[in-house]
């Protein structure tokens, strides 16, 4: 199965994460299929940026998002 789900970057105790679509099978930081976006929870308000059109295309072929990022989803828009 296909997820659309976050995978963390950044420094220790400075978080920074990625939206991607990866095999639910794969660990977090792992290989994945394609970046959709980024959040960064630092900033105030956080920040997130996702292509909409690209994570419509997904959502289409069956990937399932995450609670977290579904969330972050419908904040961006979709």
């Amino acid at each position: 199965m296909v997820k659309i789900r976050l995978t963390r970057l950044g420094a220790h105790k400075r978080p920074f994460y990625r939206v991607v679509v990866a095999d639910s099978r794969a660990r977090r930081d792992g290989p994945f299929i394609e970046i959709l976006g980024t959040y960064d929870p630092l900033k105030e308000p956080s920040e997130v940026k996702i292509d909409i059109e690209k994570a419509k295309i997904w959502l289409q072929h069956g990937a399932q998002p995450t609670d977290k990022v579904k969330k972050l989803m419908q904040r961006a828009g979709l």
